[in-house]
């Protein structure tokens, strides 16, 4: 019942203009920056593992203005959701499409780390563009099917479970779909390597190298930026990767933590602080967020 009225809520507030949508949104998330204790701690953890160079108010600052962000795209996700193609088109700016087209006679990845603004990405450029992208069914049936619709309901995109393993990834990759690969969370240490993400041993999943190697494909990142005030978003395509992969699996993921390691420099409070990024730890070493 509670996700359900929340997803009423957001299904209602879309229908304000974006100026009067988006300092509501901000609002929400100061609300769950107060109330959200343990979420909070977590933010709060990753942080201090990162910017350790930082002060405590830095990190509360930076803190504080995620949860603002967060909370923002949670409600703007009603556009995605509920909108017309135009006013997704017009939420999300896309920059940068050249560097996918100059190589899109091959197979592609688009690498999309977890900004904020990733699903805004995703939806955006499934309105004019056929993918591949990988689903995680939710618990809720309704949110499933809210979930579900949103992806769906422009282009149709090819979309397979984790549980499905990259076969079916790589032959629609041959075909000729790009792949939106998320692939910068903790998903345990099953098909892992541990390798620095701002210096902390980080358990990373090697499928961008993999998959890329099995599929002949090349990467492109594309990431999604949350633009200040009620600016919508920009879809940033950067130049394909060279020599990529390499020999060296750890390498290669190295390379890639070490990308989004750059643009989480340069807006840090729209990285996906909320996600226990440092679970999986290396034998022996202490847990950090118990």
């Amino acid at each position: 019942m509670l996700i359900r009225s929340a997803l009423g809520l957001v299904w209602l507030l879309r229908l304000l203009p974006l100026a009067l949508l988006a300092p509501v949104g901000r609002g929400l998330g100061f609300l769950l920056y107060l109330l959200g204790r343990d979420r909070r701690q977590v933010v709060l953890t990753n942080l201090r593992l990162c910017f350790p160079q930082w002060s405590e108010a830095e990190r509360d600052r930076v803190a504080r203005a995620h949860f603002r962000a967060f909370g923002r795209s949670v409600l703007e996700h009603g556009i995605l959701w509920w909108s017309s193609k135009g006013r997704v088109q017009r939420l999300v700016r896309i920059e940068g499409i050249e560097h996918w087209l100059a190589v899109a006679d091959r197979p592609v990845i688009w690498l999309a780390p977890h900004f904020i603004g990733l699903d805004m990405g995703g939806v955006r450029i499934a309105t004019e563009h056929r993918a591949i992208s990988v689903y995680s069914r939710q618990k809720d049936p309704a949110f499933d099917e809210v979930l579900y619709h949103g992806r769906t309901r422009f282009v149709m995109p090819e979309l397979y479970s984790r549980q499905e393993g990259v076969r079916s990834v790589i032959k629609a990759l041959r075909r000729g779909l790009p792949f939106y690969y998320l692939p910068d969370m903790d998903f345990g240490g099953r098909d892992s390597v541990f390798v620095p993400f701002f210096g902390v041993p980080t358990a990373t999943i090697t499928g961008l190298s993999r998959i890329a190697r099995l599929a002949g494909a090349v990467v492109v990142p594309s990431v999604t930026r949350q633009l200040p005030g009620a600016g919508g978003y920009v879809l940033t395509f950067y130049p394909a990767w060279d020599n990529f992969p390499s020999d060296d699996v750890a390498a290669d993921t190295r390379r890639m933590n070490a990308f989004i390691e750059e643009r989480v420099r340069e807006m840090p409070e729209q990285y996906y602080w909320l996600h226990k990024r440092f679970k999986t730890r290396p034998p022996g070493e202490a847990r950090y967020y118990d």
